[in-house]
């Protein structure tokens, strides 16, 4: 190596269990050379020529945050659409949108536009953001069609696993009550109600309404600006959980143009959808992972594959064991029967590729359990990082069966803070709203798992000090109150489900995750010691910036 940049700071909080502590870190070609003291460090500096960085003389250094489940591309999809969600939001110019309370206000919101899309009568009323659970209820065809009969109306929930459309919109997207199609739903009587709910539906209806919502230049814009969040976040490194939902080669491109250009300082994997890989390669899948390893780089690559079994925790389509939902739903299966699922999973399996399986409800999270133990009485592996992804309704039965297994979780906290008090009234009853997202059972398991955003596909932020926050005090945003006491965590095991069980959870350990010598130099930048703080205000430490391979990046508001 030529020469060294060694960064001091107030303390650097490295992850590594063996040497937990250090006051500096050297680094050389984007890479730890060294971790410790600068006299610790005194056999190098003897020997390599080096430059002493003391920028973060009185901060706190942690290695770089990973989010390992999140849509950056996708999520700035919506940006440009009529906003009708529930929290405060922003237009793809930065000014602020306020938040709409309740069901009411939403069709009064469309009303308003209705009245303002006057000469446009044959293109579609277009808007997203809505909340079923935070809203106050569903929409349905009968609600929009008091809106309008004629104008179609098209509106796309804040987790976009629904779309509501009026009469005018279910003719323009060519469905009827003798359509079959997964996901479709109807009234008891079974006339269709405008429902279409999970993948195969959803694109359904978006297909007439494509030009207003994926405008030309989306993708670089929004991987550009989401850039920006995860630089205030902290975060170094995270997957994209659904890569090719729109077309492998744009989003692949999209995303390399951005890292070249300097919009995306992060580390992307890129998860297929499994359902549109086979589509589009069928048996032959393995190809595809031949033709994208040669794409790959340090900064942006293919990993895994990801399955979608069940609905969304928010917009309350996932599946639940007995005794089911408040009001008698009963959530969606993914596009993959479930009896299916063994035969679909099984070559990923035999050829090592790491599966990731989204399953928000307990009975989905049976039936994924039931899968991997099939899988390895046909195959038996160790190494096999097979996760759920979400877990957010589950049992202690299934932690530890899980952990049996060998099974990881990814997990999405944010829940148990924002939406138990809503669930707990609306959807799934107040014991399974209160047990989101069982942590602690997972720790007394003995299963590795990470904690993720999801975001900008929830109402929830991608922040991983707030997730790891969540987790370790439980306190649910209406009254403050303490929920599943015995599923809080410690603010250690939180902190490594952001950073080196996350790094676990994509496969990524021996590189990313802790400051160890050797590992990529990513590291995010504190103004407080998270190890110090009161555990209730682990959330609001100040975020002065992300270091991605040795370079420092600022976040905007610093």
């Amino acid at each position: 190596m030529e020469r060294l940049r060694v960064f001091t700071a107030a303390k650097i909080r490295t992850m590594d269990p063996g040497r937990p502590e250090a006051k500096a870190v050297a680094v050389s070609d984007g890479r730890i050379v060294s971790v410790g003291t600068l006299e610790s460090m005194e056999p190098w500096l003897r020997r390599v020529p080096h430059d002493l960085d003391d920028s973060f003389a009185n901060r706190v250094l942690l290695p770089g945050f990973i989010d390992p489940h999140t849509h950056l591309r996708q999520s700035g999809i919506y940006m440009g659409l009529n906003y009708v969600g529930p929290i405060d939001s922003t237009d793809p110019n930065g000014r602020p949108v306020a938040p709409l309370p309740d069901r009411e206000a939403v069709l009064d919101r469309l009303s308003a536009l209705l009245a303002a899309h006057t000469g446009k009568r044959d293109e579609a009323l277009v808007a997203w953001g809505y909340d079923p659970g935070m809203q106050k209820g569903h929409l349905d065809r009968d609600m929009l069609d008091r809106i309008s009969s004629d104008v179609p109306i098209w509106v796309l929930a804040y987790a976009p696993h629904i779309v509501y459309a009026n009469t005018a919109m279910i003719e323009r997207i060519g469905v009827d009550e003798s359509s079959r199609v997964h996901g479709i739903g109807r009234f008891s009587d079974g006339r269709l109600n405008g429902w279409f709910v999970e993948t195969e539906a959803v694109a359904l209806a978006a297909r007439p309404v494509r030009t207003e919502v994926f405008g030309q230049g989306f993708g670089l814009e929004s991987l550009r600006l989401q850039g920006q969040v995860a630089v205030r976040s902290g975060v170094t490194t995270t997957a994209d959980m659904i890569f090719g939902i729109e077309s492998f080669d744009r989003e692949w491109d999209d995303h390399q143009t951005a890292i070249e250009q300097g919009m995306l300082p992060l580390r992307i994997l890129l998860v297929p959808f499994e359902g549109r890989l086979r589509k589009q390669y069928g048996d032959n899948f393995l190809e595809f992972y031949k033709t994208m390893e040669e794409k790959s780089s340090e900064r942006l690559a293919v990993h895994g594959v990801k399955f979608v079994n069940d609905g969304s925790y928010p917009s309350m389509t996932l599946r639940l064991n007995y005794p089911g939902y408040l009001d008698g739903e009963v959530g969606l299966r993914g596009e993959v029967p479930w009896e299916e699922m063994f035969d679909r999973m099984l070559p990923f399996w035999k050829n090592g590729i790491q599966i990731h399986s989204h399953a928000n409800g307990d009975e989905t999270v049976d039936m994924t359990l039931n899968t991997l133990s099939a899988l390895q009485n046909a195959a038996p592996r160790f190494d096999h990082r097979f996760t759920i992804e979400h877990y957010c309704i589950s049992t202690p039965a299934q932690s530890r069966r899980l952990a049996a297994l060998g099974g990881l979780a990814s997990v999405n906290a944010y829940f148990v803070h924002t939406r138990s008090g809503i669930h707990a009234d609306h959807g799934f009853g107040p014991d399974r709203a209160e047990a989101t997202a069982r942590l602690g059972s997972l720790v007394r398991a003995g299963a590795t798992f990470a904690l993720h955003s999801d975001y900008n596909l929830v109402v929830a932020p991608m922040h991983p000090l707030t997730a790891a926050w969540t987790a370790v005090n439980r306190l649910r945003a209406e009254d403050n109150t303490v929920v599943a006491p015995g599923e809080r965590i410690s603010v250690e095991r939180a902190l490594r489900a952001i950073t080196v069980d996350a790094a676990f959870v994509l496969n990524m350990d021996d590189r990313l995750g802790s400051i160890e010598v050797g590992k990529h130099a990513d590291f995010a930048v504190l103004d407080d010691d998270p190890f110090e703080v009161d555990p209730k205000n682990l959330k609001d430490i100040a975020i002065h910036g992300t270091v991605l391979g040795g370079e420092f990046h600022a976040a905007s508001s610093s």
